[in-house]
């Protein structure tokens, strides 16, 4: 069947899909493969905010306690801050502010998460945390003025539901940690946003309802509740990496809806919801990351997530994250858009796609979105189904058929121009297992990565009739594909003609008198 798009919009497409993205912890943003990689991002992409961990911890640097004259003093040092967030603006991208680890010279225990040991424990001194909050905020206003940093979001903790990030899992801990980091917060300047709970998926209601109440209760400065979002099971561990069940696509959007579900009637229920994390796996070695499955998996999340929250915060855009260790392999199941060394994977081109899409909705599909831009381009995002058990049988050749409204004379024509990736186009993850997994790629076959990691990508004239182009998408197997009407204004001379290309008079013998 096809399905008629109409001409009139029935909504606007929101930035809430690239309002942020994540990050491997703050101090790796020194590092010239990250930089570069997020130049790359902001190029195609360009994402609005970033947010990761560790911009307290020790590796950055800022916590400095020293003893004078008897006396324990503590001295708050910007250097490598600066230099991170310098290098974010230049770069076209705001902070979204984390307010973790702990200083391991504030901490109250010895806890840590991750290769890189982050303190997860809470401050043996709330009135030195208040201060390292306060210090830390009001050097950014100082640094970048207050306009500017009362856009950037600012988030205490990270998953304070789950024991490896915040001891015991601690939820009056917690309350007094977000009450004592939102004052300060405030002290600085009243109209900077501070939210939270920033809760891992999997949490019980009362968390969220908890969270609420306490603010209530205490009448404390709450400006967006955040939490995030994962589909996978538990892990299955082999060397170097993790296997997991998938859940379907539509188990994000329901965690992406639950916040606003259960803050209903609480004072909490009509403030900004952002999913600071999301993705298919919670681990940063699963190789369905890699594939080409994944991007069209993402596919309707990205297309509908923006109807039920102000942002969802892809986690993350490269492969320069150490939660587990150096990776191993260029191609370890990183959560990364981007390989190291900067090799694209399948879902960094639906981010890249989702960039050339119009603001206006004109339709929206199971496997499709179609909106409009401002010059009159139309622009179909469509994607081949997924089945995340992998026990069904494979698809290929689904077809999106469309009616799409272009405009223009009866005789006009449209310019299309398709863009796609699959399990056959623009999977270097594919290309790399062709390969033979080669650990550490030499420069060919870095070269020949990034050359297979491209989408493929023709173009055609296609008739208007009506007002309207007919299209037929075939979509390979997990293919997701970008297609781009555009309604031809015709500038080609009277005199041409293509029969003359090669000097031929048309008016002639077509043989040229040599039969």
């Amino acid at each position: 069947m096809r399905i008629s798009v109409p001409d009139q919009p029935s909504g606007h497409l929101t930035d809430a899909w690239r309002f942020c993205v994540g990050t491997g912890r703050f101090d790796l943003a020194l590092r010239r493969d990250y930089q570069d990689s997020l130049a790359l991002v902001q190029q195609d992409i360009g994402f609005r905010h970033i947010r990761g961990h560790g911009l307290l911890s020790d590796q950055t640097g800022v916590h400095r306690p020293y003893e004078h004259a008897g006396a324990r003093h503590v001295r708050h040092s910007f250097t490598y801050v600066d230099q991170v967030v310098d290098a974010y603006l230049d770069l076209g991208i705001r902070p979204f502010v984390e307010l973790g680890f702990m200083p391991q010279g504030l901490a109250s225990g010895e806890q840590t998460v991750f290769w890189w040991k982050g303190n997860v424990t809470p401050p043996r001194d709330w009135r030195e945390w208040a201060d390292l909050v306060r210090g830390t905020v009001a050097h950014l206003v100082d640094r970048y003025g207050l306009d500017e940093v009362r856009t950037w979001p600012i988030e205490v903790w990270n998953e304070p539901n789950l024991p490896d990030f915040w001891e015991g899992a601690d939820q009056a801990a917690y309350h007094r940690l977000y009450e004592v980091s939102a004052a300060a917060v405030k002290e600085v300047d009243a109209g900077l946003q501070v939210g939270g709970p920033s809760l891992a998926p999997g949490y019980q209601p009362h968390w969220m309802t908890d969270f609420a109440e306490f603010i209530e209760s205490r009448d404390l400065p709450c400006d967006f509740v955040s939490r995030h979002a994962y589909s996978t099971g538990p892990a299955q561990h082999v060397p170097f990496g993790v296997h997991q069940t998938l859940g379907p696509a539509s188990m994000l959007l329901e965690q992406f809806a639950a916040p606003r579900e259960q803050l209903v009637g609480s004072r909490l229920a009509e403030l900004p919801v952002h999913i600071t994390e999301f993705n298919s796996s919670y681990r940063p070695d699963n190789p369905v990351h890699d594939t080409a499955l994944h991007a069209a998996y993402l596919a309707p999340v990205l297309a509908g997530g923006g109807e039920l929250v102000d942002s969802f915060s892809y986690w993350t855009f490269s492969d320069m994250f150490e939660e587990v260790g150096i990776p191993t392999a260029l191609f370890h199941g990183g959560f990364g858009l981007l390989t190291h060394r900067q090799i694209k994977k399948p879902t960094y081109h639906l981010y890249a796609f989702m960039a050339r899409m119009g603001d206006d909705v004109l339709a929206r599909g199971a496997d499709h979105l179609v909106t409009r831009h401002g010059d009159g381009r139309v622009t179909v995002l469509a994607w081949a189904p997924v089945d995340h058990t992998g026990l069904g049988e494979v698809v290929d050749g689904h077809t999106v058929r469309l009616s799409v409204p272009v405009g223009g004379p009866a005789d006009a024509t449209a310019y299309a121009h398709r863009s796609s990736v699959s399990e056959d186009a623009g999977n270097a993850w594919a290309a790399w297992s062709e390969m033979g997994r080669p650990l550490s790629p030499d420069r060919r076959q870095l070269a020949a990565l990034r050359e297979a990691a491209e989408p493929s990508r023709f173009h055609r004239s296609l008739p208007v009739a009506g007002g309207r182009v007919e299209v037929d998408l075939v979509l390979a197997r997990h293919e997701v594909t970008l297609l781009e009407l555009t309604p031809v204004t015709d500038s080609t001379p009277q005199w041409w003609d293509e029969r003359r290309l090669l000097g031929l008079d048309p008016a002639a013998d077509p043989s040229g008198g040599l039969a």
